[in-house]
């Protein structure tokens, strides 16, 4: 999970956030190797980029529902931060939270758990992104709660 954790850090320094938010965790998780994870995100049609680009949409259709339109494209580009973050924002505390509520043992934390911590949001910018993806939430999640070794369900 630390090489997650140290992904998800990543994005949220080249996204320039301050903390980790739900949103670096998806790309992190995205970029995991770990093959169940990569088959439930293969499944739902979701990669690296897909997402990158659906968070971007979501990003965009927020500044117009509060009815900023922003025609420059290179000012919606975010500003890498100079400082890594270390600390995990609300949204990706409750993430965490719902993640290891599938699992027993801290030490028993694995990917998919995170994904389907991710999963379970209800609000927010992964569920608008991941719609905006065309992603059957219900259906990835169902897929990743099967997917999860019977200790961590």
């Amino acid at each position: 999970m630390h090489a997650v954790m140290e992904r998800a850090a990543a994005e949220a320094q080249a996204m320039g956030s301050k903390d980790i938010e739900a949103e670096h965790l998806l790309l992190a998780v995205a970029r995991e190797p770990e093959a169940t994870t990569r088959e439930l995100l293969d499944s739902a049609g979701l990669d690296y980029q897909t997402i990158k680009d659906a968070l971007q949409s979501e990003f965009e259709q927020s500044l117009g529902a509060a009815g900023i339109s922003v025609t420059d494209r290179d000012m919606l580009r975010p500003r890498r931060s100079i400082r890594r973050p270390s600390d995990a924002g609300a949204s990706a505390k409750l993430v965490l939270e719902r993640g290891m509520a599938a699992v027993g043992d801290k030490k028993d934390l694995r990917p998919a758990h995170i994904l389907l911590g991710l999963l379970e949001l209800k609000a927010g910018t992964v569920p608008r992104a991941l719609a905006l993806a065309g992603v059957d939430r219900d259906e990835l999640k169902a897929r990743t709660r099967a997917a999860l070794p019977r200790a961590g369900r």
